[in-house]
C-alpha cells in the first residue's frame, strides 16, 4: 500500500460560496472523519490531490496544524462535466 504526505489547511468558511472560492483557488475541500473524534474540514491541494486519489487505495498522511493524520479515501465527489473533484471524504486509518 502507497502512501503521500500533503499539506492540508484547516477550513474555517463553509457553504457552496467557500467551496467554490477554494476550487478557484485551486485547492479541494474535504472531511476527516473517524477515530471517534469529531470531523475536521480541511482543504488539500488540488494538484497532487487529484494525482494521489487515482489509486483508491493509497494512505494520505496529512499535515494539519502540526499534527500528522493517517487518512484513506472514503468517497469522492467529481463533477460530472469537468471530471474534477469536487470534495474529498476521508476516514482516519489505524
Amino acid at each position: 500500500m502507497s502512501s503521500i504526505n500533503l499539506d492540508a489547511v484547516v477550513r474555517t468558511d463553509f457553504g457552496k460560496g467557500a467551496a467554490r472560492q477554494a476550487r478557484r483557488n485551486e485547492q479541494i475541500p474535504a472531511v476527516i472523519y473517524g477515530a471517534g473524534s469529531e470531523p475536521v474540514h480541511v482543504l488539500l491541494p488540488n494538484h497532487a490531490t487529484t494525482l494521489a486519489a487515482r489509486d483508491r487505495s493509497i494512505v494520505m498522511i496529512l499535515n494539519v496544524d502540526g499534527k500528522e493524520i493517517k487518512t484513506t479515501i472514503k468517497e469522492l465527489q467529481i463533477n460530472a462535466l469537468t471530471r474534477n473533484i469536487d470534495h474529498i471524504d476521508l476516514m482516519v486509518a489505524a
